[in-house]
């Protein structure tokens, strides 16, 4: 007899929830109880949500929102967060990453708001929704997403002729030719955890599914192996910068032109823009490059929901704010101008900030490539339960390879092993 997957609250149940897996747990609150004046705690770190909050008192009479500024969720966030939903003292709602919700309702640590979310569905992105609805459950609101796509260096790509490469056979062809004009220059640095993830996405390669009540993990499935050694014949032919993205050495090997694109999420457009002043005028962006030509497919990286943790006396309040925050054109606004943050909601892809040229990318209005790619990010990808220590499995052996120590298709079964060996720990099943 197999272990029940997921433990919580003092009950046992499980919940299939497309390819996932989370906990149960009822909305805590008869919405007939709700006062006519609801006041609920709100726990995040995106600049921009104190004022966003600010300006929703502001404008509403029957719900009155406390921000509560809290370190950044793998800083030491998520940990207060559970530790105050454990303790039963914790807010209403809190920032929530997509990779992050899954462990949370493994953890009994969220509440359902789908007799209230349910109407707002098709107000947002697929993927997005997808990332907050497990099964017939809602824990949240979605705020932002991370449709990736291609920043280049135009510059470099002038020099030497080359337009922006549609295929990933082409972005190899322009690696060669790249490393080949100067021995200096490479077509990208190493990728980690979730700027993995996105590559993988892309691919149609998921990291976890389901099979009946047990968690399957497929990081070292045929479909990634086909991501990994096509990465691993770039490292072979000397063709990937050693510097660690995010490293100073990286923003300097951007700057220089010694690295000449980045495949990376919306938001890395504003890593880019304030890690690499003397880029400007330099990079662009284009859509990401497809495994076939013709082919249409988007990779995601990153995203956070305003999620609804359990014990929330006032979920349908709750979720007024959440609607409102993601929604709101001028809040969200707000958002994008302080946080970078680029909209789940679909109304929001013609606002002021995502539709003007930018300077820095030569007067490109780069967020069009964004919107257009957000609508094709598959709704497939289903993070698992102990995404932090994935990741962190997953960077360390990463790191590795793509410093010649093995490889990265070596990396993922590494990695695989370990989060299976991780699952069987906790108590959960884990289908072979």
């Amino acid at each position: 007899m197999r272990k029940p997957i997921i433990r919580a609250a003092g009950a046992i149940c499980s919940l299939a929830f497309g390819l996932a897996l989370a906990g149960c747990s009822g909305d805590g609150s008869d919405a007939g109880r709700e006062h006519k004046m609801a006041s609920i705690t709100f726990w995040g770190w995106a600049p921009g949500y104190a004022d966003a909050v600010k300006a929703f008192n502001g404008s509403h009479t029957d719900v009155q929102v406390e921000y509560q500024a809290v370190q950044p969720g793998t800083k030491g966030g998520y940990q207060k967060i559970l530790s105050a939903v454990q303790a039963g003292n914790a807010p209403c709602l809190a920032q929530v990453g997509y990779e992050t919700l899954p462990s949370f309702a493994a953890q009994g640590a969220l509440q359902d708001v789908a007799r209230y979310a349910n109407p707002s569905k098709a107000e947002f992105q697929p993927a997005t929704w997808k990332s907050v609805s497990l099964g017939d459950k809602v824990y949240g609101a979605p705020v932002d997403t991370g449709p990736m796509a291609l920043f280049y260096n135009k510059k470099v790509f002038g020099k030497l002729g080359l337009k922006p490469p549609a295929t990933w056979e082409e972005y190899k062809a322009d690696a060669g030719r790249i490393h080949a004009s100067n021995p200096h220059q490479f077509i990208s640095s190493p990728f980690l955890d979730y700027d993995y993830a996105g590559l993988a996405w892309q691919a149609g390669a998921g990291w976890f599914g389901v099979d009946g009540d047990s968690w399957k993990v497929t990081l070292a499935s045929a479909a990634n192996r086909k991501v990994a050694d096509y990465w691993q014949g770039l490292v072979r032919g000397g063709l990937i910068s050693s510097a660690p993205m995010y490293d100073q050495s990286w923003f300097t090997g951007l700057g220089n032109g010694d690295i000449v694109t980045v495949v990376g999420a919306v938001w890395q457009a504003g890593v880019i823009k304030g890690g690499v002043k003397n880029g400007s005028g330099q990079w662009a962006v284009a859509p990401m490059p497809q495994w076939s030509a013709g082919a249409d497919q988007v990779g995601n990286a990153g995203g956070s929901a305003t999620a609804v943790l359990k014990g929330c006396k006032s979920p349908k309040a709750a979720w007024e704010f959440a609607h409102w925050m993601s929604t709101d054109r001028k809040a969200f606004g707000g958002l994008a101008d302080k946080a970078g943050l680029f909209p789940a909601a679909r109304s929001l892809l013609d606002l002021p900030q995502l539709t003007a040229g930018d300077p820095y990318f030569g007067g490109q209005k780069i967020y069009d490539v964004f919107a257009k790619a957000a609508p094709k990010v598959s709704t497939d990808w289903t993070w698992g339960p102990i995404m932090t220590k994935t990741a962190a499995d997953l960077d360390d052996a990463l790191g590795q390879a793509w410093a010649g120590k093995g490889t990265i298709g070596g990396a993922l079964q590494t990695t695989q092993d370990k989060t299976v060996a991780e699952l069987k720990k906790q108590g959960l099943s884990v289908s072979q």
